[in-house]
């Protein structure tokens, strides 16, 4: 396993993965702990000099007004962590905790922030021995970034607060006494570094967003499977249509689904059949599917910049001898951002529990047993999986509401338009899960259909179906469903569809 070299400016969303899922451990790039110990240097300069700095020599928020005499500097950055671990509610998983503690260092890591190379080292090592601080997820709203989540990871840092260390939850001092680490006594800035910026919805974002890709691709997959089942028409995914609206995801999304209908056998037990044109739900497949993945482009730049951008407050600037105090925490670009995906990657399911309706339909099938059920009436076959999937849907449109359009003013007005951005985070993990599941539904019923039909489909979708069936048997009467519905979400979710089509964008 490779080191991920963290130098604060080359940092990629799949190395976040990496460290997050993989546990890959992070080295410091040489030239960034330069930046870092010259930057410091700065910083116990100006408060030599006994001038008077935000977050460094004055109260923060509200109180930054109030200077805080030489002896009590210490101390502040101490109160600081401990005032502000408000956040309440079940942690992040270990997985996402770790992505939080990697863009923490990461933003450490360019010089900017006025932590002292020790403390950042520290930071490090926690990461790298897997210490990982419980950080509640609800107490943030994206206005100085995620003070309150950040603060419950500086907690551990000095020794307090809870953590999860080899698997088993402990306190926070505990954990770094038995990973062999020296909780950090903060000292000047230290504090504001730790807990300022936009890390914790970042983080999620970056996880989020590589599911979501995963997700459009299966999405083409598992839509070819359900448009050959239905004896769809590929007329409509010809590239001289979609050549004449070019958006790149549609015509990413129309190329994926012909490739993957090709050399289907039973597209051509049909292809003189007479259909000319497809539900919609099948017919503008490219579209919808396109329009998600064009989403998804415009989110995964905004998060490539933010992983690598100086998000806390002030910044410090050694070179120009210059301490700034303004805004860069501010979760706005993330906000709008992550309610942006959750709009889009849930309109996969939306059109996704359409194509369900449509295989499970008799008056729609063409020619499918109601239901799909070898005996209907009294089998059911997979009535009730639609409606699972149809309340998956429902509970997205609630979710995909925007939690970035909304403020609630906070510290007596200094911070008087926040982002709402981890809200929107938060959100989109369980958009994200709820996608996924629906796709899951739409994969079982569609292998289902494929058997009904009796004739192969092309050898990527066979390879598929074969896929579902390692796990899933076919139904011959009903049984007990949810195992076979979990065990197709399994298979959205662990990768093994891209083994069998083979890779595909």
């Amino acid at each position: 396993m490779q080191d991920i070299i963290i130098d604060g400016s080359s940092l990629c969303l799949e190395e976040v993965a990496s460290v997050a899922l993989d546990a890959t451990p992070v080295v410091l790039d040489k030239i960034s702990r330069q930046k870092v110990i010259k930057c410091r240097a700065y910083v116990d300069k100006v408060i030599a000099n006994g001038d008077v700095v935000y977050g460094l020599t004055t109260g923060f928020g509200k109180f930054s007004t109030v200077s805080i005499p030489p002896e009590n500097i210490a101390e502040l950055q101490l109160n600081l962590i401990r005032s502000h671990a408000t956040s309440i509610g079940e942690p992040y998983s270990e997985e996402q905790t770790r992505a939080i503690m990697l863009l923490r260092i990461a933003v450490l890591a360019k010089g900017h922030s006025g932590i002292r190379i020790e403390t950042l080292d520290t930071l490090i090592s926690m990461l790298n021995s897997g210490v990982h601080p419980l950080i509640p997820k609800r107490g943030s709203v994206g206005a100085s970034g995620d003070l309150s989540p950040l603060s419950h990871l500086a907690l551990v840092l000095i020794g307090e607060g809870e953590a999860i260390y080899q698997g088993e939850k402990m306190s926070g001092k505990q954990a770094m006494e038995m990973a062999g680490i020296t909780p950090v006594k903060l000292a000047a800035k230290e504090g504001l570094a730790l807990n300022n910026g936009t890390q914790v919805m970042a983080a999620l974002g970056v996880l989020s967003l590589l599911e979501a890709e995963r997700l459009t691709r299966y999405a083409d997959v598992i839509a070819s499977m359900s448009i050959d089942a239905l004896k769809g028409t590929p007329r409509a995914f010809d590239e001289l249509i979609h050549n004449l609206r070019p958006h790149p995801g549609q015509l990413k999304s129309a190329s994926n689904i012909r490739n993957l209908l090709a050399g289907s056998l039973l597209r051509e037990s049909h292809r003189n059949c007479g259909n000319i044109q497809d539900a919609y739900s099948l017919r503008c497949t490219p579209q919808v599917h396109g329009a998600v993945r064009d989403a998804i482009a415009y989110v995964r730049g905004v998060l490539q910049i933010e992983i690598n951008a100086a998000t806390d407050n002030p910044l410090i600037f050694a070179d120009e001898e210059k301490v700034i105090s303004g805004g860069n925490f501010h979760g706005e670009p993330l906000a709008i951002a992550l309610d942006t995906l959750a709009i889009a990657v849930s309109e996969l399911a939306s059109i996704s529990e359409r194509r369900i309706e449509q295989m499970l339909n008799s008056s729609l099938s063409r020619g499918l047993s109601p239901f799909l059920a070898k005996r209907p009436g009294i089998d059911s076959g997979f009535m009730i999986a639609q409606l699972t999937a149809a309340s998956l849907v429902s509970e997205n449109k609630v979710l995909a509401h925007p939690a970035s359009v909304d403020s609630i003013p906070t510290s007596a007005n200094q911070e008087d338009h926040v982002s709402m951005g981890s809200v929107s985070a938060i959100k989109l993990l369980q958009v994200v899960e709820n996608v996924a599941s629906a796709l899951g539904i739409e994969l079982l019923i569609a292998a289902a259909a494929l058997d009904e039909r009796g004739q192969q489909s092309s050898p990527p979708l066979e390879r598929v179906k074969a896929l579902v069936r390692e796990s899933i048997p076919a139904m011959q009467e009903d049984r007990t469903m949810y195992p076979d519905i979990n065990n197709a979400i399994a298979l959205v979710r662990n990768g093994k569809i891209d083994a069998a089509v083979g890779k595909i964008d």
